[in-house]
């Protein structure tokens, strides 16, 4: 794992899966506990407590994050996560970490600072936002040809999601050639796919928002055939 410097000081980890993550490769909790221990390996550094959610990515209310929080607060440790996903997808919650003075770092970005990682989440929200917006354009167009919506919208989301799946699936073989060579954060295989020339699903450079969405479905693919 890419670091400026070793890790130093109290940490407490927090980990979040739903029922449905649970057992994937590359999202259950045995793959994000073992990204944050690569993380602070080769520093002085003491985990402090390690806390599991399992939740949901919509719902606010998250007992053992609170719990971590507090512990952070009482033993001025640094919460850190495997990914930003794992702590929430929405902007507004970063913001609340942040006003609430507790440091957090999430492994994928690990030279980020809070500030950076807050922009990582707006431009996570943007992307969610303009998907949503190219989806509810392609309904409204649908109905006006007299497409019943619940059938289109059933065909396109298969569409879109055979499309993702498909992209994964091609590029794997890339994202664990690049992995083995030591770039393993989201930014360095970013890099390394516009150094190469591959486009990005909407066929030009590649960004932070939609590289990791790729990460994330590849993860899912491992120990899957084909």
């Amino acid at each position: 794992m890419q670091k400026t410097a070793e890790n130093k000081g109290k940490f407490v980890a927090y980990y979040r899966v739903s029922t449905e993550e649970q057992g994937r490769s590359g999202l259950g909790l045995e793959a994000q506990r073992k990204a944050v221990l690569d993380y602070l390996n080769g520093g002085h550094w003491d985990l402090v407590a390690e806390f599991t959610e399992v939740e949901t990515g919509k719902k606010a209310e998250r007992p053992e994050l609170e719990k971590a929080l507090k512990l952070c607060k009482k033993t001025r440790a640094t919460l850190v996560i495997a990914k930003l996903d794992r702590l929430a997808r929405s902007v507004a919650f970063i913001a609340g970490l942040m006003e609430r003075g507790v440091k957090f770092c999430a492994v994928e970005f690990p030279n980020a600072d809070p500030f950076m990682l807050h922009i990582h989440a707006a431009m996570s929200e943007q992307e969610r936002r303009l998907i949503s917006a190219r989806t509810k354009a392609a309904l409204a167009a649908a109905k006006a040809r007299g497409v019943k919506l619940g059938t289109h919208g059933k065909i396109l989301a298969r569409e879109n999601a055979a499309r993702a799946k498909a992209q994964a699936r091609e590029l794997r073989p890339v994202v664990e050639e690049i992995r083995k060579s030591g770039k393993l954060t989201v930014r360095a295989i970013m890099d390394e796919f516009n150094r190469r020339g591959i486009k990005s699903p909407r066929g030009g450079q590649w960004y932070p928002s939609p590289t990791n969405a790729l990460l994330h479905r590849i993860d899912g693919l491992r120990g899957k055939a084909g």
